[in-house]
């Protein structure tokens, strides 16, 4: 069933970010936006739209939310593996995003203070930026 759902969350979270689920979505607002002088505009009629996007709106957090996750998931072992695979890369990063927000902060600041404001790296970064 897990492998179904993630399966279904990938499908859709990938249907729903293309153009064509945006067209479909301002189709039915402009169906329902048409068709209120037919319901007068009604307390039922207002509560179809209502009631519609809440259920599609806290549907589609769970599915977005499991595609997210694979990617994130995906992205990190990828990482994992470019740093046990580079010489001189510090393994002691591999598996930092299950840190606490403090000691990814703490690690960061670390890194910051390691290269410095003078760096050669910050340096070439200044000029990257001042191309654009």
């Amino acid at each position: 069933m897990e492998r179904a759902f993630e399966r279904f969350a990938q499908a859709v979270a990938a249907w729903a970010g293309r153009p064509f689920a945006f067209v479909v979505a301002l189709g039915v607002i402009l169906f329902w936006g048409v068709s209120g002088p037919i319901f007068r505009w009604s307390d039922t009629w207002q509560l179809v739209i209502n009631t519609g996007t809440t259920i599609v709106t806290f549907l589609m957090v769970f599915l977005i939310q499991n595609a997210q996750n694979r990617d994130a998931s995906a992205m990190q072992a990828k990482l994992d593996e470019l740093i046990r695979a580079v010489d001189g890369a510090r393994d002691e990063f591999i598996g930092i995003e299950h840190l606490t927000q403090a000691e990814l902060e703490k690690i960061r600041h670390l890194l910051e203070n390691e290269f410095g404001s003078g760096s050669v790296r910050t340096a070439a970064l200044a000029r990257f930026l001042s191309r654009r």
